[in-house]
């Protein structure tokens, strides 16, 4: 309950989580059947980077700060592209002031038929976001614990859908929840697109998690990572992936493309890597 995104809003962790999210949104809307997008810990919605706490840290700066003025080939400038220029709509004079969390990207990104339910467990976080969408009847925020609405909340009525699960892994088990929140919401929600964050640092137990995840038998599941530091000198976040669940035929290439863009702009030191491999599936 003290988590608060501010002090990260931009990041680099955010650059993958939000650049990912962005693609996903893209290749549902090849159909013009409306979708649903369960986010299931929101957030407060819309960031200042000028505010007291983001200047405390600055960890924006090297991240979307970093992105959003590079030069970047065709290929990977087009991937990007989504999720860029929401960002620079809300910034008509240059920079980054204002940082799009994953509902407000969500919403910025979706059609007249798609639909949003965010999720935020803070009261007063909760309230921001209501307050962000208010009037809106694309957006239906409710204030509930993420986790409770990977059973309740599925499957969406419209039958089609993302589901991002973003929590801040504040307490011990976290890894272990995400695995069985997934299997909860897999078994009443199989054709939906997953998309778990996690994050990378000193200790984490990877490798249990992806072997759990295995364990679980969904057929395809692709994990990216972006690592910008060594985890050796540091107690905090040194990295970040994401396991995505019935990605589009497309991700796995078009990661190909950007991850290593994203490392060389982002890295902190030499240590930084990536990865982006199937671990069931395709691969």
């Amino acid at each position: 309950m003290n988590y608060r995104h501010i002090y990260h809003a931009g990041n680099f962790a955010d650059v993958l989580k939000h650049a990912v999210l962005a693609r996903l949104i893209v290749y549902l809307q090849q159909k013009d059947k409306a979708f649903r997008v369960i986010d299931t810990h929101a957030g407060i919605g819309l960031y200042d980077l000028s505010s007291t706490e983001a200047q405390k840290t600055g960890e924006w700066q090297d991240g979307i700060g970093k992105l959003i003025s590079a030069e970047l080939a065709d290929d990977v400038a087009a991937l990007l592209a989504p999720y860029l220029d929401a960002v620079r709509a809300l910034n008509p004079e240059g920079g980054v002031k204002l940082y799009p969390g994953s509902p407000k990207l969500t919403r910025m990104l979706m059609r007249e038929q798609d639909r949003l339910s965010a999720m935020e467990l803070h009261p007063a976080d909760c309230e921001t976001l209501r307050d962000l969408f208010a009037g809106d009847y694309h957006v239906r925020v409710t204030e509930l614990d993420g986790w409770l609405s990977l059973g309740a909340h599925m499957p969406p009525k419209e039958k089609r859908g993302i589901v991002l699960v973003d929590p801040p892994f504040e307490i011990e088990g976290e890894y272990e929840r995400l695995v069985d929140g997934l299997i909860k919401a897999y078994r009443r929600f199989p054709g939906g697109t997953y998309c778990l964050w996690y994050p990378l640092k000193k200790g984490a137990p990877i490798k249990d998690f992806h072997e759990a995840l295995k364990e679980a038998e969904i057929p395809k599941m692709l994990c990216a990572e972006l690592s910008v530091r060594s985890d050796r000198e540091t107690t905090g976040l040194s990295g970040s992936g994401l396991i995505i669940v019935n990605p589009p035929y497309t991700l796995h290439d078009e990661l190909k493309a950007v991850l290593p863009v994203l490392k060389t702009l982002l890295a902190q030191d030499r240590f930084a890597s990536t990865r982006n491999i199937w671990l069931r599936g395709e691969g």
